[in-house]
């Protein structure tokens, strides 16, 4: 059954609707601006098994899985290490990929692994430490890309397999993991 208080519904200049479920539970419907509610409607109960096929993935998930929370302590350790590290992997991918990129700045984020801004500003979640090093690569990389491309494109993902051919495999890694690692936020 799906928690309507927990459907949010994204209107943009998009030409097609989309659901995205989030780790936490929450289901992001992207629709766009013209399409009318009866329409939005239809296409999510055509795709209400997916939906509840997914969520109850996710319940059971999160049942079986015991981690606890992390302390502030612990997380201002994480975001100390990320602040040595993750400025590392940037410096390194950076020419690499041929773009340049402002402040980078390490948060305690309870739904995203890492954004850029349109000014090359990049932010990177603290909990990328709790993974392997390939996921941060594959974070930080996906990052950049955007510094060419501020959009999902063929050809953004194309950068990004021409700079790191594993970007699937640890991207899967993380999309798997994700539900885990968020739910230890504090």
């Amino acid at each position: 059954m799906i928690d309507y208080d927990k459907v949010v519904l994204i209107r943009s200049k998009r030409r097609s609707v989309a659901l995205e479920i989030k780790p936490d539970g929450y289901v992001y419907i992207r629709a766009p601006k013209k399409m009318s509610l009866e329409d939005i409607r239809a296409f999510v109960l055509k795709h209400e098994k997916w939906l509840e096929k997914h969520l109850k993935e996710i319940e059971i998930r999160e049942s079986k899985q015991d981690t606890g929370r992390l302390s502030m302590d612990e997380v201002r350790e994480l975001a100390q290490k990320a602040s040595i590290r993750i400025p590392e992997r940037v410096k390194y991918f950076a020419p690499i990929i041929g773009v340049t990129y402002g402040r980078i700045t390490i948060r305690n984020q309870k739904t995203r692994w890492g954004s850029c801004s349109s000014k090359g500003n990049l932010n990177f979640n603290c909990l990328l430490m709790l993974t392997p090093p390939e996921v941060i690569d594959s974070v930080v990389v996906h990052e950049l890309c955007h510094r060419k491309e501020m959009n999902h494109s063929k050809k953004f993902y194309d950068e990004i397999y021409r700079v790191y051919p594993e970007y699937d495999r640890w991207n899967k890694w993380l999309k798997e993991h994700e539900g885990t690692l968020l739910s230890r936020m504090p």
